[in-house]
């Protein structure tokens, strides 16, 4: 089981620890690029869009053969609308299954440059904290236009769609889905903005035991159900935790969304020996997909909706048997 495991958790570490390294604030990045980004019937070409690296990229027409450099871009450029201009794909691209025929550039460790030069394409989408800056500047040092985005936020991922259709030509479905996300958001926050605090603990890995700090936006889906990330103030973006700060901290719900290789009863098998927890007391243990909670894409909202639910569930059992 662990060699089956070991290529989605790698994505899954990069993905969760990298971009806490990054130069640039994600949060900061975000807004420098939203300051830019402006609906595509004002938009003329030729195109020039900031990045969230803070960089102005000038396209002179929209680009119709694009390059993904991991797979939640590669699942933004199909909600965006131009799926069809993908040449070429990061390794672990799955969804939609459309993506899985798509020709493999490598992964965010270990990309096939030559490959991707001999894909030709007009724009190259990457991952700002996730793909090493030697092979972003390798990739501009050949005259390929790198436009480098970062999702820290439930609310960049709108922002990133419509970017995604204005540099690709396809705003108009674009809009639909991001507005479509924005609506949702909007109707989970006005259900559970109101209801009572819980503390929860986001498992993401077990040897050791691994979360997630307030920086990440899988905290976002928490506070967007009403959770408190009970790391939240961590220093590390993915800090390990000891049995010692699990037991003090007393989560009242546990949620995984470790690999899908480790089903619901291998994680209560896992935490069995934390028996004095609130959550495990009570059995306050829930599942959320990988691919749903970890992928900064539209399909986050189905993550949201899930926890909403989980945590609404909690309530009702910390309800009938007394806050622990």
């Amino acid at each position: 089981m662990q060699l089956r495991i070991l290529g989605p958790l790698l994505v899954l570490m990069l993905s969760l620890w990298v971009s806490f390294y990054a130069p640039v604030g994600a949060a900061g990045s975000a807004s420098i690029a939203g300051q830019v980004s402006s609906p595509a019937s004002t938009q003329t070409l030729p195109l020039v869009l900031m990045d969230d690296r803070g960089r102005n990229i000038r396209l002179n027409r929209h680009a119709s053969r694009i390059v993904s450099l991991s797979p939640s871009i590669t699942e933004l450029v199909f909600e965006a609308g131009a799926g069809s201009k993908l040449v070429g794909v990061s390794r672990y691209s799955d969804y939609p299954e459309a993506a899985r025929s798509i020709p493999n550039i490598g992964d965010a460790s270990n990309l096939d440059l030559e490959r991707i030069v001999a894909l030709r394409p007009d724009l190259v989408i990457a991952w700002r904290s996730g793909n090493a800056i030697s092979d972003i500047e390798k990739l501009e040092k050949l005259g390929l236009a790198v436009f480098a985005i970062e999702a820290a936020r439930l609310n960049d991922i709108p922002r990133l769609l419509r970017i995604a259709g204005q540099l690709a030509g396809t705003s108009t479905q674009a809009e639909s889905t991001a507005g479509a996300f924005e609506e949702t958001l909007h109707q989970i926050r006005r259900s559970y903005g109101s209801h009572s605090k819980i503390r929860v603990f986001q498992l993401i890995w077990h040897q050791p035991l691994m979360t997630v700090n307030g920086n990440h936006v899988i905290s976002d889906i928490l506070e967007l159900c009403g959770g408190v990330n009970i790391f939240g103030s961590a220093p590390s973006l993915t800090p390990l935790v000891s049995v010692e700060n699990l037991l003090e901290a007393d989560p009242q719900v546990i949620i995984s969304s470790m690999s899908q290789e480790f089903s619901e009863s291998e994680v209560k098998a896992l935490l069995g020996r934390f028996s004095h927890i609130s959550a495990i007391r009570r059995n306050n243990l829930y599942f959320v997909h990988p691919d749903l909670m970890h992928r900064q894409t539209a399909r986050v909202i189905q993550a949201a909706k899930i926890v909403c639910a989980q945590l609404e569930s909690a309530r009702l059992t910390l309800g009938a048997q007394g806050d622990g």
